[in-house]
C-alpha cells in the first residue's frame, strides 16, 4: 500500500553529490522542520523525465521558493547519474537531486513499479508529494504512462497560497 496523506515519510537514507562529494542524508533530516515537494521520476535521462517533468520544476522553482517550499527530485538511479543529469539540465543548486539507488524510499512509500519489460528493473512510479515537517499533506500519483498530476504546474495549483 502506498503512503497516504497524513502519514509521516518513512525513515531511510538517500544520497546526493555536490561540489564537496557524495553525501548521505536521512529523511527526518531532509524533511524535518520545512515544507517540501518531493517529485519522483522513473529515471534520469528518460524522455518524459528529461523533457517535461524536471524542466517544469526548474521553470517554476522561483514560485515554490517564494512559498518557502524546498524542491527535491528523486529517482532510482545512482548519485553519479543524478549529478550528471543535474548538470545536463542546469538544475539550480536549490533543487536537490536525490539518488534512491536501492529503491529504499521508493519501496517504503509503496511507489515502486516493475519496469523490467523496458530493461530498467525496479523503478519509482511518477509522483509528487507535498510534506510539512515530514508529514504528507498532498499526494499526486500518475497513472502508468501519464504525466499530468505530478507536473510542477498542477502541484502549484494544489498547494496553499
Amino acid at each position: 500500500m502506498s503512503i497516504q496523506i497524513g502519514q509521516r515519510i518513512p525513515e531511510v537514507v538517500l544520497q546526493y553529490i555536490d561540489d564537496r562529494g557524495i553525501h548521505k542524508i536521512d529523511t527526518p533530516s531532509l524533511f524535518g522542520g520545512r515544507k517540501c515537494v518531493l517529485f519522483a521520476v522513473p529515471g534520469a535521462f528518460t524522455p518524459t523525465c528529461s523533457e517535461r517533468h524536471l524542466p517544469g520544476f526548474i521553470a517554476h522553482a522561483g514560485e515554490f521558493r517564494a512559498r518557502g517550499i524546498t524542491l527535491i527530485c528523486m529517482a532510482v538511479n545512482d548519485p553519479f547519474v543524478m549529478q550528471a543529469w543535474g548538470k545536463a539540465h542546469q538544475v539550480p543548486p536549490d533543487i536537490l537531486l536525490l539518488a534512491d539507488g536501492n529503491a529504499d524510499l521508493t519501496r517504503a512509500l509503496g511507489m515502486e513499479m516493475d519496469a523490467s519489460g523496458y530493461g530498467m528493473g525496479l523503478r519509482s512510479r511518477r509522483f509528487a508529494l507535498y510534506a510539512e515537517d515530514g508529514v504528507v499533506k498532498g499526494l499526486w500519483v500518475e497513472a502508468p504512462g501519464e504525466f499530468r498530476v505530478s507536473s510542477a504546474e498542477h502541484v502549484l495549483s494544489q498547494l496553499p497560497a
